[in-house]
């Protein structure tokens, strides 16, 4: 039996006229529940520990704390104005390094000499985390909005660079080949065979890039910032509310998550009709 008959088996079988049955509308919104099930474990152990004595509410404020100053930060719309900021900081370091991850990485994939010159040199700067860069860079742009687009940059700038040197470096040796035999220019090649073929890889470099420059938006933000979402997460430190850090953490991770599923859905997209 093939592997496709297996997973067809493995469906509940749809109605004589093509409509679901019962079984198979449980089914798909079993699907569809099943990635709910261990947040709200999580958020069922969180309460019951904050319920049972077992951390103390200053500690771990209770999720019901959590969500009412969540609410009062969209009523004020604090939310907004921090969200807004670390949003536009985000977009514009992940941009800039982007555009330079995949320059850098088609350079070196496409031509050998770059990558004998570039890659070892690369690889040896690329070792050293956000905050080992982030003394050198306060002296170079100062306390303000460049720093944190530098340090954004740089931390979207290594995966970006790494996954297009490996897209374009390993394009199919068969499909390069049948483009030699059509006469193809290299310009041709690499824009009709390599290209096309890289689109997945190169999606997946972008997905790791923008995550590691959001994760590094809010290491900046908490070293050096006046607003954004990683400055809620210091005032309410600083002010041992630790409702509002548990707020921010939430915002953090739910606006990541769907830029994250943005990024998922433009790919399949792109790619739809791509060869494999």
């Amino acid at each position: 039996m093939s592997q496709a008959s297996v997973h067809t088996a493995e469906l509940p079988a749809a109605g004589a006229l093509g409509r679901p049955t019962r079984a198979l509308r449980q089914w798909r919104l079993g699907q569809h529940a099943l990635p709910w099930l261990l947040p709200i474990a999580l958020l069922a152990v969180w309460q019951m520990g904050v319920t049972q004595g077992w951390v103390s509410e200053q500690v771990l404020p209770a999720p019901r704390y959590v969500w009412e100053t969540l609410a009062d930060l969209v009523r004020s719309g604090d939310l907004w104005v921090n969200a807004s900021a670390s949003l536009q900081r985000v977009l514009v370091g992940f941009a800039a390094g982007a555009v330079l991850g995949l320059s850098l990485g088609a350079a070196m994939g496409l031509w050998k000499p770059a990558r004998d010159y570039l890659l070892p040199t690369f690889n040896l700067l690329v070792q050293i985390p956000v905050l080992g860069w982030l003394p050198f860079a306060l002296l170079l742009f100062g306390i303000g909005e460049p720093l944190k687009y530098a340090l954004i940059a740089k931390a979207a700038l290594v995966p970006v660079t790494l996954a297009t040197l490996q897209a374009f470096a390993q394009a199919p040796p068969r499909l390069l080949e049948v483009g030699q035999a059509y006469g193809f220019s290299r310009r041709q090649l690499v824009l009709h065979v390599v290209l096309p073929a890289a689109m997945t890889p190169l999606f997946t470099g972008l997905r790791l890039g923008f995550t590691k420059a959001w994760l590094s938006l809010v290491v900046v933000e908490l070293v050096a910032s006046s607003e954004g979402l990683g400055y809620l997460i210091v005032y309410g430190r600083q002010l041992f509310q630790l409702d509002l850090v548990m707020a921010a953490v939430v915002v953090v991770g739910a606006v990541g998550l769907m830029i994250d599923r943005g990024f998922d859905v433009l790919e399949r997209r792109i790619t739809r009709g791509q060869p494999t």
